[in-house]
């Protein structure tokens, strides 16, 4: 315990260590703020469109329910979906600042108002947000570089290294011992405010103990790193060079390379490109003879199949049905697109298990929900909700019921919830493999210095 104290004086008489391990708490608070700020941004947005929905809907009821036309009340009459963020969504963004989490659906065709709104700001794109896991997978290493670089040739530099490896004592404790205090330290630095947030969001013990655990293997992979580093140097400039050349091919060279690679091989059309077929589908369809419209919707539809024809030259259920029959028409590409977004998730997910930057923020993401395949599974909520409602309505078309008051009030509605990640167990094998073995390399070059 003496000899821990002493070393601890040794850290904390550097202005160097202790200005890092304070601006790292700092910035740690600041992150955590920061994402508490987004994520109740997002709530209170989700209120607000909220109210103002309901509002528009009671409005709407008022002037359409007298008019007893199911039709007129499915085209005017707006569905609100939401996709609010999890308790753990502070910590990790993700895409949530990019994709929609609110959207108002009709009985419309369903792809052209699920890809409509995927406009991206490129300002903001670009920008990011700083959330917790961006200050542990970029700024946390630059830490550890501050705490690490003169471990060993700061020794050798003030003359102190030949008598230290001299000493009886194990030379692999003494370093393991220092390590060890400099992991504390940055180990608490970042936990502490995290802890903090995690208590404010509701998230509970267990996610932050998965939290915990992630940031733990992420600092021991670069302690590991730090240490071979410099049981190898020969100064500490060099030392310190070495490690942000590891820092910036680790975490931004190679995975953009890979990134790149990725789109090149995966290729994805854009999901306003399905929004314009489908649209185009449904306006080549007034063209088209109303049995061929119906041959296509029924296909999909047999249970309507014996209902009365269409004579007229309009008539609702043909309106609808062409709509539905432009969502048939281009459910092949959907269905590839969104294979495309999952291989190219699947591989960035593989590519993490020989990166550890990636690998964490697959990790924290999964665990936030905030990944694409969280703004997939909210997708297809909206498609479930939107075929809840196509069965709720064709009983009025199909059949020439009337809609009334009574009607209103037992449309669908659509239940929002909050769902939690987990904590994937592969990707979490591969970062402790990576951390593990980096720690073990570091500690085998710094025994040899004995």
């Amino acid at each position: 315990m003496k000899t821990l104290m002493f070393e601890m004086r040794l850290v904390l008489h550097s202005r160097l260590a202790l200005g890092a391990v304070a601006l790292l708490l700092l910035l740690s608070a600041l992150s955590v703020w920061s994402g508490l700020q987004a994520a109740a941004a997002q709530r209170d947005a989700l209120v607000r469109v909220a109210a103002s929905h309901q509002a528009e809907v009671r409005a709407l009821a008022h002037k359409l329910a007298s008019a007893a036309d199911a039709g007129q009340v499915a085209y005017d009459t707006p569905h609100l979906t939401t996709n609010p963020p999890s308790s753990l969504a502070f910590a990790a963004i993700g895409q949530r600042d990019l994709l929609p989490f609110a959207l108002r659906v009709r009985l419309l065709g369903l792809h052209s108002q699920l890809y409509e709104s995927e406009a991206i700001n490129p300002e903001l794109a670009m920008a990011g947000r700083f959330d917790f896991t961006f200050l542990l997978v970029y700024l946390a290493p630059l830490f550890v570089i501050a705490l690490m670089h003169d471990l060993v040739t700061g020794e050798r530099e003030a003359g102190r290294l030949r008598l230290l490896t001299s000493l009886p004592a194990n030379a692999g404790r003494f370093w393991r011992r220092r390590i060890g205090l400099r992991y504390a330290l940055l180990w608490l630095a970042l936990l502490v405010p995290l802890a903090a947030g995690v208590a404010i969001a509701g998230a509970g013990a267990a996610a932050l103990g998965q939290l915990a655990l992630v940031v733990s293997l992420y600092l021991a992979f670069w302690l590991g790193v730090a240490a071979w580093v410099a049981a190898r140097a020969s100064t500490s400039a060099t030392s310190a060079a070495i490690l942000l050349a590891c820092l910036v091919g680790l975490t931004m060279i190679v995975p953009t390379a890979l990134d790149a690679v990725i789109a090149r091989t995966i290729p994805v059309s854009k999901g306003v490109e399905l929004a314009l077929a489908q649209r185009q589908e449904v306006h080549g369809g007034w063209d088209l003879p109303k049995a061929l419209t119906f041959e296509k919707f029924f296909r999909a539809h047999p249970e309507w199949k014996d209902t009365a024809p269409v004579t007229g030259r309009f008539h609702w259920k043909w309106y609808y049905a062409m709509h539905q029959a432009g969502d048939h028409a281009v459910a092949a590409q959907d269905a590839q697109y969104r294979a495309s977004l999952q291989a190219r998730e699947q591989w960035t997910t593989r590519a993490g298990l020989l990166l550890a930057s990636v690998n964490v923020q697959v990790l924290l993401h999964r665990m936030a929900f905030t990944d694409l395949r969280a703004q997939l599974a909210y997708q297809e909520r909206i498609a479930g909700f939107h075929a809840e409602l196509r069965r709720f309505f064709y009983p009025y078309f199909f059949h020439e019921l009337p809609f009334g008051k009574a009607d209103f009030a037992r449309m669908p509605a659509y239940a929002s919830t909050a769902p939690q990640g987990r904590l994937p167990a592969g990707p979490l094998a591969a970062l402790a493999a990576l951390a593990f073995a980096a720690l073990l390399i570091g500690m085998r070059h710094l025994k040899k210095l004995a």
